[in-house]
């Protein structure tokens, strides 16, 4: 049997398809391609998923080449498969000749939805719980008090999405910019969040990656907000 965050994850692709078609339908693009790019993200990133947690625990696979397909319901990378779908994901739009800012702004609200899943798989799960705290809100967890990092996830995503359906109404929506105001709020309130995180992935003399990605997508977010998008260019 799957485990709660499998199920999670599970019913999170199949809403998060769901959503793209009326995101799709809300931007006035043909929803049918919106939803193969999505598709395609989801099949791939599945895929991809499982494949760099084998690669990533390979001397344990070497001996036994059957649990690299079974069983299906432990071991995935997310980070990896996130990559791998997006990658796949780009080059079915290429060849449906999508075009770029249109088919971004259709999209961003599944990717934020896609990352919220996964946010609440972890919550179910246990993994990522935060530095102690006092809060009256904390987690308790082995006898000690948590912040809750991934329903702060959760509520950066929620703002996220409310921010894209805000300059999405008729008589303000200008192609791309909700996509880059939307990438901008999410990847500011990932940055602020992250310092929160009790195991963070470091680097150098302890920067956290995560805050150094989610600052560089921030910058460019901003960077492409003040200029002039133009709805004809293609992927």
């Amino acid at each position: 049997m799957f485990p709660t965050a499998g199920l999670i994850i599970i019913l999170g692709a199949w809403l998060g398809l769901s959503l793209v078609e009326r995101t799709a339908v809300h931007v006035q693009q043909n929803k049918e391609l919106m939803y193969g790019v999505a598709a395609t993200a989801v099949f791939v990133g599945f895929i991809g998923a499982r494949l760099t947690f084998v690669l990533q625990y390979w001397p344990a696979y070497s001996q036994n080449l059957l649990g690299i397909i079974w069983p299906l319901n432990t071991g995935y990378n997310v980070w990896g498969g996130l990559v791998l779908g997006l990658i796949g994901s780009f080059f079915y739009a290429r060849a449906k000749q999508l075009h770029f800012w249109p088919t971004l702004d259709a999209l961003l609200p599944g990717v934020v939805f896609g990352l919220m899943v996964v946010s609440l798989a972890d919550f179910a799960g246990g993994p990522g719980y935060g530095t102690l705290t006092s809060a009256p809100w904390g987690m308790t967890q082995f006898g000690v008090r948590r912040h809750p990092v991934q329903l702060y996830e959760l509520l950066v995503g929620a703002l996220a999405l409310v921010t894209w359906w805000r300059v999405t109404q008729p008589g303000i929506y200008a192609v791309g910019r909700p996509f880059m105001l939307g990438t901008a709020v999410y990847s500011a309130g990932r940055l602020f969040v992250a310092a929160f995180r009790a195991d963070p992935v470091t680097v150098g003399d302890g920067y956290r990656v995560l805050q150094i990605v989610t600052l560089v997508i921030l910058l460019l977010a901003l960077f492409q907000i003040g200029r002039t998008v133009q709805p004809t260019e293609k992927i």
